[in-house]
């Protein structure tokens, strides 16, 4: 896990800087700038599009009564494509575009899933869960209590009334 974080932490926004400097170098300071704000902007809207374009297919393969063709990998590797699009960098945008468009995003899937498959058959896989309580208040949970405050009765302010005899 080291050597992943340590790619993806110190390697790549390294690549990153080294390929923004010579692209500014070669076009200018300006045009680079804008490049990386237009690749951002275009990025984003990507995302959404290819985001809303697999959840539509996922909801009508589901009214259907079929299991949907693009799992829920499909969609994580959409929502990766575009966090890697809005982060600024060339390379970041290479891969983040292969991610949105469905035929690459089929390959990567595939390949994907068959390293978690290998990993599966030789038990080397690791899943991590939380377990916790239920949130209060959450849409799972359980409704928040009623806080009771317990005050001295010399601090009670209350009233009492006879009703019909009780």
């Amino acid at each position: 896990m080291f050597k992943y974080l340590f790619l993806a932490f110190t390697v790549v926004p390294f690549i990153e800087l080294y390929l923004l400097l010579a692209i500014g170098r070669e076009v200018g300071f300006w045009p680079t700038v804008g490049m990386v704000l237009l690749t951002g902007f275009v990025g984003a809207l990507l995302a959404k599009g290819e985001g809303v374009r697999v959840v539509r297919r996922w909801q009508e393969s589901l009214a259907q009564g079929r299991m949907p063709e693009e799992g829920i990998l499909g969609g994580v590797l959409v929502l990766v494509g575009g966090v890697l699009l809005v982060a600024p960098g060339v390379l970041t945008d290479v891969v983040g575009l292969l991610l949105l468009f469905p035929p690459t995003r089929k390959v990567v899937a595939a390949l994907v899933r068959r390293m978690l498959e290998r990993r599966m058959a030789a038990g080397t896989l690791r899943v991590t869960t939380f377990q916790s309580g239920s949130f209060p208040g959450g849409p799972f949970g359980t409704p928040p209590q009623p806080r009771i405050e317990r005050r001295p009765a010399d601090e009670v302010d209350a009233e009492f009334t006879e009703e019909d005899g009780r």
